[in-house]
């Protein structure tokens, strides 16, 4: 049913360990909400660059296949709504086309000529340092036509095309209604996006966000694409994007007892990103980071064992050397020296490259409008909002089109949205059936629960309605840059979901450009006395502290004085780290690096002097 797949036994040859091709650089282009990297692998990843979509919108999905063939002029089949399983099959049929197009546009790049603005020598031109690169160089410099041939050739068999990777947010998967009846889990949002994506033609990973979901990650085992094949390659392999290495240990056993290996853990800043922040009870990047490089061979020797059990029992031989694992990181990170730093000092396999690619057209799909938005906006204009309808703080652009809406809606009386594609309804706070938190018919409600509670003072009252009230329509808004962007939907108000490090970048920029910022060729940060990404991280947590102790003072929160102090101590914890880090690994600015800290580490005593 649901076109699973039974898994094919190999018992004929032990497995080979497989290690996924490396990429051809040093970074990777994250998921940036449904609709700004919905086809950046149609813009990089003919250059060696991997970029990850989401499967959240199959509606967008459809929508831009749609675009992207009728413009190429390819014959283009639609998967109505109203067609069986039309969710899952929407995305399969997308990511077939993007799978299609890109090994097209690698083919054309690798017959290209190797002449000066050729689609192949910018391939080699943006690349980092590396044995690749001084080959190219080589090849340039040698006059021998029998040997630049040959080395042509040989540039040509190297090209390694980006990965086009997918994210799933595993806990936004409410169960589905039909007619008021609850429908069989399989047709839950991320079980039909782990479907179309498992019966895809494409060889790349699948990123778990947000979380363990039990059901979902034990689906995965019904495919066996993301099995080894006789060769031990995987040709789906995962990718878990985790808050701390117990949560990577836990996932990855889970995962492992069922057959299923890990091949990246994606370490996250918990609030230094763009799009949902999670607090993760002060924890800092730098001490997570400290704590992956000690023990990632301890990641794999923990999870082996469990793996090797787990595919026997399914009829596997396994082989003494584990599967790779890669260990990368993503969230806040601005310049080239922080990038060095992760990947030299902690041992990171890659860096995630986010926020700052909203400026590049080339890789990332924005409306016009809001492109200059982006290059405007300063650290006002960039806040930590209560916009998502998954009750998780969410990082908003105050001017944009769907936060203008959403105020202009409160202006008249008529707070909430529409809810047209319906993805995060998982409220049943008043309902039979789930509904969206965002929506009008949800917001009426509470509202009016509110007003008539008599146990709220006006302090009370206020900012329980202000946090009701902005919620927003992520689902539907979040796709509106490339329903504007391809004549979808010209009058869309899009919401933007950048992160705080926008505020240092402000101008559109090519992709050569910000490849060349990312690698140390060339600067584009626009403001000289950035904070280094790990003081900009241990600001937003003081901040995010400083918000908790507000709403507790008004007994409107759940926290626990034990809470706050771990929390404090873990601050505290990241502090003395950091201060032995600046002597160890800090160059520049190192003098601002330690005076902020010290700064910050007096303001986080001063707030757990407070009362609780």
């Amino acid at each position: 049913k649901w076109g699973r797949e039974t898994l094919v036994k190999k018992e004929t040859e032990p497995l080979k360990n497989h290690s996924k091709s490396e990429l051809a650089h040093t970074f990777h282009i994250p998921v940036m909400g449904t609709a700004f990297t919905i086809d950046s692998p149609l813009r990089v990843a003919k250059y060696g660059i991997s970029s990850v979509i989401s499967l959240v919108d199959d509606t967008l999905m459809e929508q831009v296949r749609k675009f992207h063939s009728e413009e190429a002029g390819l014959p283009y089949e639609e998967i109505s709504g109203k067609d069986d399983d039309h969710r899952a099959r929407r995305i399969t049929a997308y990511l077939n086309f993007l799978g299609e197009r890109v090994c097209q546009q690698v083919k054309e790049l690798k017959s290209s000529v190797f002449e000066a603005g050729s689609q192949i020598c910018r391939y080699y031109e943006l690349l980092p340092e590396s044995p690749l690169k001084n080959l190219y160089r080589c090849m340039l410099s040698t006059e021998d036509p029998a040997e630049k041939e040959r080395l042509q050739q040989q540039l040509r068999d190297s090209v390694v095309p980006g990965s086009i990777d997918v994210n799933i947010m595993t806990k936004m998967d409410p169960d589905k209604y039909h007619h008021g009846e609850k429908m069989p889990p399989e047709h839950t949002d991320a079980m039909t996006a782990l479907r179309g994506y498992a019966q895809s033609n494409v060889s790349s990973s699948v990123v778990f966000s947000a979380g363990l979901n039990m059901k979902l990650y034990s689906y995965a085992a019904q495919f066996a694409d993301f099995f080894p094949n006789a060769l031990g390659e995987i040709k789906k392999q995962i990718i878990l994007k985790v808050s701390d290495y117990r949560s990577a240990l836990t996932q990855g056993k889970f995962l492992a007892k069922r057959g299923l290996w890990v091949s990246e853990y994606r370490i996250e800043s918990g609030l230094n990103c763009g799009g949902h922040a999670f607090a993760n009870k002060g924890l800092l990047l730098g001490t997570l980071l400290e704590e992956f490089r000690k023990n990632r061979q301890a990641l794999v020797e923990a999870v082996k064992p469990l793996y090797d059990k787990a595919m026997k029992s399914l009829g596997y031989q396994v082989s003494e050397i584990p599967h790779s694992v890669k260990i990368t990181v993503q969230g806040g990170i601005g310049t080239a020296d922080e990038d060095r730093m992760l990947r030299e000092h902690y041992q990171m396999d890659a860096t995630g490259w986010g926020t700052p690619f909203m400026l590049v057209p080339e890789a990332v799909t924005v409306d016009d409008q809001h492109l200059r938005k982006l290059a405007e906006a300063t650290e006002a204009e960039v806040y930590l909002s209560d916009n998502s309808p998954l009750g998780v703080k969410f990082w908003s652009l105050r001017n944009s089109g769907s936060e203008e809406a959403r105020r202009e809606r409160i202006r008249q009386g008529r707070p909430g949205t529409a809810c047209p594609k319906g993805y995060a309804k998982l409220n049943m706070e008043y309902t039979h059936v789930p509904i969206c938190t965002a929506s009008q018919a949800y917001q009426r409600l509470k509202l009016e629960e509110l007003d008539g509670r008599g146990d709220l003072n006006d302090a009370q009252r206020t900012v329980l309605k202000t946090q009701v009230m902005e919620r927003g329509c992520i689902c539907h808004d979040l796709a509106g840059g490339a329903a504007i962007k391809y004549g979808i939907d010209p009058e869309a108000t899009p919401a933007v979901c950048c992160g705080p490090n926008i505020a240092n970048f402000n101008r559109v920029a090519t992709l050569k450009e910000m490849v060349d910022h990312i690698y140390g060729r060339g600067s584009l940060l626009s403001n000289p006395n950035r904070s280094h990404m790990f003081i900009q991280e241990l600001k937003l947590y003081v901040d995010n502290l400083r918000h908790e102790l507000e709403l507790a003072s008004l007994e409107l929160s759940n926290r626990t004085q034990d809470y706050f102090e771990e929390f404090s101590q873990n601050l505290l914890a990241g502090v003395a780290y950091y201060r032995q880090l600046a002597d160890e690994v800090i160059e520049e600015k190192k003098q601002q690096f330690l005076e902020e800290l010290e700064a910050l580490h007096a303001e986080i005593q001063s707030l757990t002097l407070l009362p609780v």
